[in-house]
């Protein structure tokens, strides 16, 4: 990968996803620019992963044979939609994001875009999920993203899941410093929000494959492993 040093975040994540790079490689030329542009964040993300990998975070998220519980969440246009809406044809991926804004998300959405089509093809249907009102699930959507987008509010699906949680004061007082607008984005104050995970489901809504995992910067599920998971479902 040959990549420019960027001035700014923005810049260096526009180039990451102008190249067109594998998600894996994607994700880590934004943690390393991060780190060198932004090493105040980086290093609060590495003490929340961190904290988060102590206690077992996502441990008891639905496992491989569970099902996974249903929703009735809105819709970027606003409808309302259940799982067994997206069930049936063939296997479902189910994304948690942690919004519009977050680039490691944006790097992985753009992978699920860019396979979208084969997926499709073969009777996959894609959703996304993240804690934002409609006019951002919207926007996420006009950067590309060719599937569903539900929102989450409140991030009440995502602590069902067992996927929740505060993102600590210290990056609470650098976002604030950044005035970093995901209140705005969420509607509300918490500052809570759901660790990034993808689901394989069967035409039933069970899982047949799955990655949770807090270290939302790295760990993403790779597009191989989840057209050999969809493979499963017949």
């Amino acid at each position: 990968m040959s990549m420019v040093a960027r001035a700014s975040l923005p810049e260096a994540l526009a180039d990451i996803l102008a190249q067109d790079l594998p998600m894996a490689e994607g994700l880590g030329a934004y943690e390393r620019e991060l780190a060198r542009l932004n090493p105040n964040v980086a290093t609060a993300y590495d003490a929340l992963v961190q904290r988060l990998s102590n206690v077992g975070f996502g441990a008891n998220a639905p496992r491989v044979g569970a099902l996974l519980p249903d929703f009735v969440l809105p819709d970027q246009n606003g409808r309302l939609r259940q799982l067994g809406d997206f069930l049936g044809a063939g296997a479902t991926i189910v994304s948690m994001n942690r919004g519009h804004w977050c680039p490691f998300c944006r790097i992985e959405l753009a992978s699920l875009a860019k396979a979208h089509a084969t997926l499709e093809r073969a009777g996959v249907t894609m959703l996304s999920i993240m804690p934002e009102r409609q006019a951002y699930t919207r926007l996420a959507q006009e950067r590309g993203v060719p599937f569903t987008i539900l929102s989450d509010l409140d991030g009440a699906y995502a602590l069902e899941l067992g996927l929740c949680f505060y993102i600590g004061d210290e990056l609470v007082r650098l976002f604030r410093t950044a005035n970093h607008q995901m209140p705005l984005f969420q509607g509300n104050e918490s500052w809570f929000l759901p660790a990034p995970a993808t689901y394989v489901l069967d035409r039933e809504g069970v899982v047949v494959a799955r990655m949770a995992d807090p270290d939302f910067r790295r760990n993403r599920m790779a597009i191989d492993d989840i057209v050999a998971a969809v493979a499963k479902v017949k």
